[in-house]
């Protein structure tokens, strides 16, 4: 039985099938992590999602920026952008299941691997975490909107889902403020200030942040610091794979590759395994991936 996560997929469901030939994916055995951002910029969103319906419990996904933006399109509170590939999902017969499916996916996941003394958290979200945030708070976070996503309110929250503001949490907001906060730290995260103020211009590497600024992981006093957090998101920095870190965008939808990490018994950086399939360039790089 094995644990893999595979980062943004992008709508390249020709790319992500290739992989898990490469994995011997067995969905009787293994489980796979989608680590969001599944639709959007590439050829074949709803074939990836239907990939993933077809897994069933094998397949669990974190939501992404471009996950929420379909949701937000299918809703009529967003127009489709010029980069947008979305048209022939929503157009499909089976739209609605595709939709339903999606709505009924994770904010965050959690697992603990290992045993004893090696024991760790293994956290999964598709951009990152505020700096204030621990673990629990995550969870917590991530269940919030996990309940509205799912709920019969979902229209007007995605109409107020849209913006940059607030830019740093606080346990005191409350409504849409509040789930916009959550929702930016989640799936559109890079950079941010020591005491949590995100910026979202940015989309260069790490080493590009403003002054003030630098990644939400390398904020001094991280919460989370002692789990291991999975992500993907920011291709531009692509693969990084430290005790507290597994960065797995490596920017599939602009002809780079699509990653897969395998995690053994352990958090430990030695018995992880990095399995990849060179991608087709179906999208120019540039801002707003």
């Amino acid at each position: 039985m094995a644990l893999y996560l595979i980062g943004d997929i992008q709508g390249c469901d020709s790319a992500l099938g290739r992989l898990l030939d490469e994995l011997a994916f067995s969905p009787s055995r293994d489980t796979v992590v989608l680590l969001g951002d599944l639709v959007n910029r590439g050829p074949e969103s709803a074939q990836v999602l239907r990939r993933a319906q077809r897994l069933g419990g094998a397949a669990l996904s974190v939501l992404g920026n471009h996950d929420l933006h379909l949701l937000g399109v299918a809703h009529g509170v967003r127009k489709s952008g010029r980069k947008d590939t979305v048209a022939e999902l929503l157009a499909a017969p089976d739209r609605e299941a595709m939709l339903d499916w999606l709505r009924h996916q994770h904010m965050a996941l959690h697992r603990r691997i290992g045993s004893g003394a090696a024991a760790r958290d293994l956290l999964m979200v598709h951009a990152g975490v505020l700096p204030q945030w621990s673990v629990a708070d995550v969870r917590a976070h991530a269940g919030e909107l996990e309940a509205v996503l799912r709920g019969p309110n979902l229209g007007a929250f995605l109409a107020t889902m849209y913006g940059n503001q607030p830019d740093r949490w606080s346990d005191t907001l409350e409504g849409s403020d509040r789930l916009r906060v959550i929702v930016n730290a989640l799936t559109r995260l890079r950079l941010c200030t020591a005491d949590g103020t995100m910026e979202f211009e940015t989309t260069d590497g790490a080493t590009d942040a403003p002054a003030g600024y630098m990644p939400w992981f390398d904020v001094p006093g991280r919460r989370t610091a002692e789990a291991t957090v999975a992500f993907g998101h920011w291709s531009t920095l692509g693969w990084v794979s430290r005790p507290d870190l597994l960065s797995t965008d490596t920017g599939c939808v602009w002809g780079g590759c699509l990653s897969a990490v395998r995690i053994g018994a352990t958090l430990d950086e030695r018995e992880r395994e990095r399995i990849q399939v060179k991608c087709e360039q179906a999208q120019k790089p540039g801002k707003g991936g």
